[in-house]
């Protein structure tokens, strides 16, 4: 759910709501200016509580979700948006050059598979190899390899372990990417359905138009 946009439709709604009830409460009831205020507050308070309730009501269902099932998921992607800003930092702070790729890929698609999830809360249920698997390997990983790396000295074992833990890496990479193209197998397989809807109805027009064509030169 868009945090943004609640609170601003909220207190886009709240605060003329507060200044009309504080103005009715003045105008009617001849309260002292503190009550007036209050009043004014609460009114206010209400209506952005009303909204965001219905704003939230309408995004559960749309994405077909309980209350309970959308404060689950919400704790643990308010979880996992700490550990892959630790991922991201360990991973950026490498100066190698060598397998920069490969760690753009692992951070790419994370953060994909990430932004989906909070867009669209429900698919956090195709991402669970990622969230339960996946992450956590992957944070801890990334923090031993950037750790290694900052040493100036590099010994034979010193290579050998950065060389293993980049190994581990790009297999975890691999498979966070196969996480994210079954999650949006089903947008594709959508979209060329689409495809094939809409070249059809294009090839049935121009067919349309050829045949009126011919009559008026007959």
């Amino acid at each position: 759910m868009n945090r943004f946009m609640t609170v601003f439709a909220g207190t886009s709604l709240a605060i003329p709501v507060s200044f009309a009830v504080w103005l009715t409460s003045t105008i009617f009831f001849h309260q002292p200016f503190l009550i007036d205020a209050g009043i004014g507050l609460a009114g206010g308070a209400a209506s952005y509580g009303t909204l965001s309730a219905v704003r939230k009501q309408k995004f559960l269902t749309r994405n077909q979700l309980s209350r309970k099932e959308y404060n689950f998921i919400s704790k643990n992607l308010k979880e996992a948006s700490k550990k892959i800003w630790r991922m991201n930092r360990a991973l950026v702070s490498v100066r190698s050059v060598s397998k920069l790729r490969q760690r753009l890929d692992l951070i790419h698609s994370a953060r994909k598979i990430h932004r989906l999830c909070l867009k669209e809360p429900k698919r956090f249920y195709a991402a669970e190899p990622f969230y339960y698997k996946y992450l956590d390997s992957a944070v801890e990983l990334s923090e031993k390899y950037a750790f290694l790396s900052s040493h100036p000295s590099k010994t034979w074992e010193l290579e050998e372990s950065l060389r293993e833990t980049s190994y581990i890496l790009k297999e975890l990479s691999y498979s966070i990417e196969k996480v994210l193209q079954q999650m949006i197998a089903e947008d594709v397989e959508r979209l060329n359905f689409e495809m094939k809807v809409a070249k059809h109805s294009l090839k049935e027009s121009f067919l349309d138009e050829s045949v009126k064509f011919d009559d008026r030169i007959k």
